[in-house]
């Protein structure tokens, strides 16, 4: 986990002023918001008759929706029926804790740049899992320079496995006084909506050599 005390003084003063706490999937965070509204979770099976049905029609068409579905959208007995209609966090990666590992979750997530630089990678394994295939892989800065492609507000859909990593805040640079962003997630983030992707399902989504490129953005447990 990520220790404020081994920081640079100006990351330690924006973790403290902040109030960030560490984050399991690395890094730090701090919740800002959370809608107290609530809306019907749309993960949950009990509370979506539409979901049974299109379960059903898609995975007689293909069998590993079965799976998909199952693992995306899996079955509770608990009556976890309602999530808050969003929520949003500050999140910080660091030189001393410069990777976010990959991850998903269910909602649709709106990140939007406030400092620093960064890569994310994605992984879509939603689409896989749907063809049966090997996974599309999705690489972009994020950064100020919007004119080199850099992005100041990027979306990730439900499904799909995120990593983040920490680059230097000057093109060609050797430092950084780290990644900040915020987060919203809708509906809002609950960890039974969230998991780590494991080296086992990893290597069955990727190809040998993207394997080889990227085992290290995996969590180790």
């Amino acid at each position: 986990m990520a220790e404020p005390s081994t920081e640079k003084p100006a990351v330690q003063s924006l973790i403290h002023t902040l109030k960030m706490q560490s984050h399991i999937e690395g890094g730090y965070f701090v919740e800002t918001d959370r809608d107290p509204a609530l809306v019907p979770n749309p993960f949950h099976p009990s509370t979506d008759a539409i979901y049974r049905s299109t379960q059903a029609r898609l995975a007689a068409l293909n069998p590993t929706v079965a799976l998909y579905m199952s693992t995306v959208f899996p079955s509770d007995n608990d009556n976890d029926t309602t999530r808050n209609a969003s929520t949003t966090i500050f999140y910080l990666v660091t030189e001393k804790s410069p990777m976010g590992a990959f991850h998903r979750n269910k909602a649709r997530t709106v990140h939007t740049l406030h400092r620093g630089r960064g890569r994310y990678v994605l992984i879509h394994a939603d689409e896989a899992e749907l063809s049966g295939g090997k996974a599309r892989i999705e690489t972009f800065v994020v950064g100020q320079n919007v004119e080199k492609g850099e992005r100041l507000q990027w979306i990730v859909e439900g499904g799909k496995y995120k990593c983040s990593y920490l680059l230097p805040d000057e093109e060609g640079g050797d430092s950084s006084n780290g990644l900040l962003i915020s987060e919203t997630v809708v509906p809002g983030f609950d960890y039974k909506d969230h998991d780590f992707c494991p080296m086992e399902r990893f290597r069955q989504l990727v190809t040998e050599e993207q394997a080889k490129e990227m085992e290290w953005m995996i969590r180790k447990t």
